[in-house]
């Protein structure tokens, strides 16, 4: 596909999906991204005239449609290094139409199509299926962790507790995402002699070992849940989160997948001898 080919719309899991421009489009998207935040009107994560803004500037605005209807929206922008990176900013989707598989697939072919090699974005590293998709699905790595990196979000899916994110990045030609496309997943190594450094002990956060070669790193079923049920274990999972990984990956540690839907794999830092 050439760049001049990308404005067509592609189909992608029955989905099509294409960039989008008119006012009408990007208001769509403006009331899908307040439905699945939950944010109140005028206060969804990305409004019409930033969008407007983005997508007359040349950089990612897309949406995904089912029969015609917006199930998922992506805004990215062009990031430094000039020329070899887009950060992607926001993506919606309604559940149980693969809108953000599909949506990210574009957005790797939009990418690629300008000679970029690479797209990053950022997730809240305590949400499982988040880091299952990002991780094993797409073969993104987190690279670093931000702690408290939007400030106070009182939204639905936030729920008032500190923003900390994953930086994610996706290397478009790594194998991990070559097998993505072509819906391919790869197997995780996780040695036999692998220590816990985080895991669930009664709902809470139980830190273990930090000192072995390789790392697993446990995150709680549903942090959304404890979040509306238990504030203070959800306080608890965010603390230990960001000592355990954040700590981890401070000190140059490599997460190398994330095993069993359940954890991420982390591989430390060794001294060159």
């Amino acid at each position: 596909m050439s760049a001049l080919d990308v404005q067509a719309p592609a189909t992608q899991h029955g989905l099509v999906v294409r960039e989008l421009h008119e006012l009408h489009e990007l208001e769509g998207a403006n009331a899908l991204f307040e439905t699945i935040w939950g944010s109140s009107p005028g206060s969804s994560p990305m409004g019409v005239e930033q969008m407007r803004a983005l997508s007359h500037a040349g950089n990612y605005v897309a949406g995904a449609f089912e029969d015609g209807r917006l199930v998922g929206a992506s805004v990215a922008f062009f990031a430094a290094p000039a020329g070899e990176a887009l950060h992607s900013h926001v993506t919606g989707a309604l559940p149980g139409r693969r809108a953000g598989l599909a949506l990210k697939l574009h957005q790797r072919r939009w990418a690629l199509d300008r000679g970029l090699r690479r797209i990053t974005w950022t997730y809240d590293p305590l949400v499982r299926r988040n880091a299952h998709f990002n991780l094993t699905k797409l073969g993104g790595r987190p690279v670093e962790y931000l702690t408290s990196f939007y400030g106070a979000m009182d939204d639905v899916i936030n729920g008032g507790d500190d923003t900390d994110r994953a930086l994610i990045a996706w290397e478009l030609n790594d194998a991990a995402a070559i097998a993505a496309v072509e819906s391919r997943l790869l197997p995780v190594t996780v040695p036999d002699d692998a220590a816990t450094a985080l895991s669930v002990r009664d709902g809470l956060p139980a830190v273990g070992r930090l000192d072995d070669a390789t790392l697993i790193v446990e995150v709680p079923p549903d942090i959304e849940g404890l979040r509306r049920t238990d504030p203070g274990a959800a306080k608890a999972w965010r603390l230990a989160m960001r000592e355990v990984l954040g700590g981890l990956l401070a000190d140059g540690a490599r997460v190398t997948g994330f095993h069993d839907r359940s954890s991420y794999v982390v591989a430390r830092a060794t001294d060159a001898t």
